[in-house]
């Protein structure tokens, strides 16, 4: 296992791990510091204008405020979604976590198969024992095929 160069994995000991991730340039706390600055700011700006006569503007800052609270809220729920797949001794792990939600499924090494779905553009398919698992939405569709030939090069040789 310690002559397999891996561009997507990772070795720790005896394991090797893929950690597939979505692309999130913001983390969740950062969100919540950016949302609270911007309450902040409409709100002064709605309340000065409010003494100045203009009591629509208030409650039109705090629906404005709804919306963007509930729309930082779903995109916060998705930013941990990922991926990861653990090849350790005789077992394959795959975990999804998508908003929150983990599913697992585990395979026998020797009896999983890897392959793309549908064609080489499509998630990739780990399936053995009567269950399947796709894999590989975090990752661009042209590097896929390159994921696949690396978890069955790994499965082969670890």
């Amino acid at each position: 296992m310690s002559n397999i160069v891996f561009r997507f994995a990772t070795v720790q000991g005896q394991a090797i791990h893929w950690f597939l991730k979505r692309n999130c340039s913001v983390t969740p706390a950062q969100l919540g510091w950016l949302y609270a600055s911007l309450c902040v700011v409409s709100l002064a700006i709605g309340t000065f204008f409010w003494f100045q006569g203009a009591v629509l503007i208030l409650p039109f800052a705090w629906l404005e405020l709804a919306a963007v609270g509930l729309a930082f809220l779903v995109y916060a729920r998705h930013a941990a979604d990922g991926e990861h797949i653990l090849l350790q001794g005789r077992r394959l792990v795959v975990e999804l976590e998508n908003a929150g939600r983990l599913e697992r499924a585990e395979f026998n090494r020797d009896w999983v198969r890897v392959e793309p779905s549908v064609d080489d553009r499509s998630l990739i398919e780990v399936s053995g024992q009567g269950r399947r698992v796709a894999v590989g939405r975090f990752l661009r569709p042209e590097l896929r095929p390159a994921l696949a030939q690396e978890i069955r090069r790994a499965l082969r040789e670890a």
